[in-house]
């Protein structure tokens, strides 16, 4: 999805501020001023007769931790305008943001034009408009393949408190990198900063993954064996040791370790470079249907973060079997669901105790 700009963000939510205000027919804006008395945009209104001021704070940024920013500001001006009505304004603005303004009494406006603004007779609230303005590139940012592997890292221990170089080096990835992803995961209030930080929310963060999450971001490779699931499941552990590659079990084959009511016909694995190699000495058939094995080349090598052992096979963390599962619709989503309930949320409220 392509980023819309908006090049001067005040312009633009003063041109939206008036498009709204102007359909109201017994309202009549007298003036809208830019940076008057330290405010971000200040409309003064005739309504019934009287005059009503408009506070409004405008953000580049809708997250959470900027939302309630604003709203701290636009309490501050309570004082100086206790008549006033206050709106924060941004491009995009959450859901979670959204919640911070109404708990506190503030109007909310975003680019699209979804809100909630109500004073004296005026009350419009508008949820659900497609918002061209919302950027995904914190999104792209926050889940790219070095991104994920401090995600992994975070979801995978909960409650522990980091140092940025301990993770960095649990992670694999440069110390920037951390510091990237906690400055995204701070700004939606995911983490809380003590003597290190820890993640606070891996519910919001694992339903965020997901949105965007797909097992084909890996290089999929459907293959087809007259050989039971168990067996086939064995010789790709066997091949990948004999030969020294990287592997591990995943999806419906991880599940089933995890939560052993799953039940499944396809074999499901990361193989690491040699996955032709692999394919050749177990005479596995490419298809293009009716495929019984599905042998992945990850993405990232993040993937094998939590990798464990049962019954000497190497299985992907219960955090990754989800995510490659969540993805299969119909029994692949079934299957995540039970692992999310059985295996991941528990550790994750021993965790938060």
């Amino acid at each position: 999805m392509m980023k819309t700009e908006v090049p001067d963000i005040e312009t633009t939510a003063q041109n939206i501020i008036k498009s709204i205000l102007d359909r109201i027919p017994f309202l009549k804006i007298e003036s809208i001023e830019r940076e008057k008395d330290g405010v971000d945009l200040l409309v003064t209104l005739t309504l019934d007769d009287k005059k009503q001021v408009l506070i409004i704070e405008v953000k580049s940024n809708g997250q959470p931790r900027m939302a309630r920013n604003a709203v701290n500001q636009l309490i501050r001006y309570r004082d100086t305008f206790p008549d006033a009505y206050f709106i924060f304004m941004a491009p995009f603005i959450s859901p979670q943001s959204a919640e911070i303004c109404l708990k506190d009494g503030i109007g909310y406006l975003d680019f699209a034009g979804n809100c909630f603004i109500s004073f004296g007779q005026v009350y419009i609230e508008q949820t659900g408009k497609t918002n061209p303005f919302r950027t995904r590139r914190d999104l792209v940012s926050l889940f790219s393949p070095k991104a994920s592997r401090v995600l992994r890292v975070l979801l995978n221990n909960p409650g522990r408190v980091w140092k940025t170089q301990d993770l960095a080096d649990e992670a694999r990835v440069s110390l920037g990198q951390v510091a990237n992803v906690k400055k995204l995961l701070l700004d939606r209030e995911w983490i809380t900063k003590q003597d290190g930080f820890s993640l606070t929310a891996p519910w919001k963060l694992l339903e965020e993954w997901v949105n965007v999450y797909t097992y084909r971001k890996n290089e999929v490779r459907n293959y087809y064996s007259l050989k039971s699931i168990p067996e086939i499941e064995s010789d790709i552990a066997n091949a990948c040791r004999e030969k020294g590659v990287e592997y591990a079990l995943t999806g419906f084959s991880g599940a089933a370790r995890y939560a052993p009511a799953v039940r499944y016909s396809r074999v499901m694995a990361y193989v690491y470079n040699d996955r032709e190699d692999v394919a050749s000495l177990l005479n596995l058939k490419k298809v293009e249907s009716g495929a019984n094995i599905t042998i992945l080349g990850p993405y990232d090598e993040g993937v094998f973060y939590g990798t464990q052992t049962i019954e000497d096979i190497r299985i992907v963390s219960p955090l990754q079997t989800y995510l490659d599962l969540k993805g299969y619709k119909g029994r692949g989503e079934e299957a995540a669901e039970v692992l999310l309930r059985d295996v991941i949320k528990p550790k994750w409220t021993v965790g938060e105790k």
